[in-house]
């Protein structure tokens, strides 16, 4: 067209007409976003916000058992396995079997004693004789897969969805969806109990959502949370004064800097790490938990000591308002039994017994089960043949988890594996089904919680996820 009788008529080039719709949209958009409050996380990350329908659970407790606790020797019995033991895999895993590089590993039978436990009569070995008790409040799911083989990626995909690092954690998702419930204490917390998680902070990153969702490490033994005393002659006046001044300098350094998230992220620290010096001392004193208490969760066993206190530790949190809690047992891959499965097991599975049937006594007693979603596993389980002889590899087919408490059916199982143990054959429970339910509990939509990353709609299943609706009451 010629250009002068376009400008004559108005009439723009067929460029400008597409870049200015494009504008004109992301106005509209930015319109109703601000009209309907979406910008809320932008001005006050921690906002309590509603989620997508009426929560079950107001709290998760995830009980994380880091190196691949064995399923089959804890609440998945597989007589057939026993009476195969010594055998060579079944030719009918076929392609599994060669992928797997078993050799000459043969199926090896689970020496453990087994019982039905309570009025569902779930089974339960007796490596776990306290937390049997409780067998009336567990749904256990028996058919959990995941992708992973070893335990970076594993552990990885656990908490964020993915083998590979780089997407937000479930608590950052959790936080991002629905705020904070108190306003002086973290609203993701992770307490570790032996060595360093593999993997390290990646596990409760907030990968690409702003650096303000991502977990809080609280540290072992008597100061979980450092620096929480000002300094001596520094009153709260003169604190106040110097966190108000370190603020407007951010602030004016980072007026041009809206996209770097880690500068607000810092800036919310620092207040909220004002607010803890009071509620965060008081949270984290155990000292004034009775004795009572304290041997409830084994504290006075120094084998159960630190587990012990990492579950009472969270129970205070659960009462403050914390939303998700990660408690990792044998942090750094320690139920990981390539060999000496009788050995290493039997250590963790006295670790963590009593303190776990501590938790969900203590909780049930408070009346806090109800609200609080307790959620027990590792990254993957563990195979039915052996390794090195007395040992078990890494099985990522077909392992168990539980959840308790938080709208959870109790004394129900979901899904089975095969007769040895080795793959989910009824109702396969991926991770992301696994993360879809528990975010089901707190009453978020997987599907619609999302976030804008390089011109795509993330959300925290990526492109699965399925809710099990049937763990819930």
């Amino acid at each position: 067209m010629n250009r002068k009788l376009a400008h004559h008529w108005n009439v723009r080039s067929r460029r400008e007409f597409f870049s200015n719709a494009g504008s004109g949209l992301g106005a509209i958009a930015l319109s109703s976003m601000l009209a309907e409050g979406a910008d809320d996380r932008i001005r006050n990350p921690y906002a309590a916000r509603p989620g997508h329908f009426k929560p079950k659970a107001k709290s998760v407790i995830w009980l994380f058992m880091e190196g691949g606790p064995s399923h089959i020797d804890l609440f998945d019995p597989k007589p057939k396995l026993n009476e195969m033991a010594g055998k060579p895999m079944p030719a009918s895993f076929g392609k599994l079997v060669t992928a797997m590089g078993t050799g000459n590993n043969t199926l090896m039978a689970s020496p453990r004693k087994w019982r039905q436990h309570g009025n569902s009569g779930m089974w339960v070995s007796d490596w776990y004789p306290e937390i049997a008790k409780h067998a009336d409040d567990l749904t256990v799911i028996r058919s959990c897969w995941a992708n992973g083989l070893n335990h970076v990626g594993s552990v990885c995909q656990m908490n964020t969805g993915d083998i590979l690092a780089g997407r937000p954690s479930l608590g950052a998702w959790v936080t991002y969806g629905l705020g904070s419930a108190n306003k002086n204490l973290p609203t993701f917390v992770v307490l570790t109990d032996d060595k360093e998680v593999l993997g390290g902070p990646k596990n409760w990153s907030s990968g690409f959502l702003p650096a303000t969702f991502q977990g809080t490490q609280f540290r072992q033994g008597d100061t979980p949370i450092l620096n929480l005393k000002p300094p001596t002659g520094v009153d709260d006046a003169r604190q106040k004064s110097r966190l108000a001044f370190l603020k407007r300098i951010n602030e004016h350094w980072g007026a041009d800097k809206t996209e770097d998230t880690d500068l607000d992220a810092r800036v919310r620290n620092f207040e909220l790490a004002y607010e803890m010096q009071s509620a965060g001392a008081e949270a984290v004193d155990l000292s004034k938990e009775t004795d009572a208490t304290r041997a409830m969760y084994g504290m006075d066993v120094e084998e159960t000591r630190q587990f012990g206190q990492n579950c009472l530790q969270a129970r205070r949190l659960v009462e403050r308002g914390v939303r998700f809690i990660e408690l990792y047992c044998g942090s750094g891959s320690g139920w990981d039994a390539h060999s000496n499965i009788e050995g290493n097991h039997s250590k963790w599975c006295r670790v963590s017994d009593k303190p776990i049937a501590g938790l969900l006594a203590d909780l049930k007693k408070r009346g806090l089960l109800q609200d609080t979603l307790v959620v027990w596993g590792g990254e993957f389980g563990r195979t039915p043949f052996n390794e090195k002889g007395n040992g078990r590899d890494h099985n990522p087919w077909g392992f168990t988890m539980w959840m308790a408490g938080g709208g959870a059916k109790g004394g129900h199982y979901v899904g089975t594996t095969d007769e040895i143990g080795l793959r989910a054959v009824e109702k396969p429970c991926h991770v992301h089904d696994i993360h879809a339910s528990i975010l089901y509990a707190l009453g978020l939509d997987h599907l619609q919680l999302t976030y804008q990353h390089n011109g795509r709609a993330e959300r925290p299943t990526i492109v699965g996820g399925n809710i099990f609706k049937e763990i819930f009451a």
